[in-house]
């Protein structure tokens, strides 16, 4: 593998926890806990490899950004997507955890009551992070 295909694989693994979380909402709202439990931890596992593949990205380029190839209209779209996906991003690394130990405690009203901002926030992030993929490295790259 090559710097160049970390990207690809996060934005993989982006698209497989939304996959997992709206699996998992699902199956939450048809009454299935156990299944629900397993998308839910699968989408946990899935995102924290994302995690592992974007720091591990980030140390290997040096920090450097890759630049949006896109003007006009389509650059404020994509950089309202940026600036909204990235603290929602920095958020989820302390929702997703603290909602996670909620169920695992046994907690289910105040895990309930978290899951109801976290859901969003992560389905969010989840869905952005393959747009923001997207923008950057297949509609509108910077030429090389």
């Amino acid at each position: 593998m090559k710097i160049q295909d970390i990207p690809a694989l996060n934005a993989t693994l982006n698209a497989l926890a939304t996959l997992l979380i709206t699996a998992g909402f699902i199956f939450i709202k048809l009454g299935r806990r156990e299944a629900h439990r397993r998308a839910m931890l699968s989408a946990g596992v899935v995102s924290a490899l994302f995690l592992i593949g974007y720091v591990t990205h980030k140390v290997l380029v040096r920090g450097v950004h890759t630049p949006f190839g896109g003007e006009g209209g389509i650059r404020t779209l994509y950089l309202f997507i940026l600036w909204t996906h990235i603290p929602l991003a920095a958020s989820i690394a302390y929702l997703v955890p603290k909602t996670f130990l909620l169920a695992i405690r046994g907690d289910y009203e105040r895990h309930r009551a978290w899951a109801k901002w976290t859901f969003p926030i992560w389905y969010y992030v989840s869905v952005t992070g393959v747009l923001v993929y997207l923008f950057l490295y297949v509609w509108w790259p910077t030429a090389k």
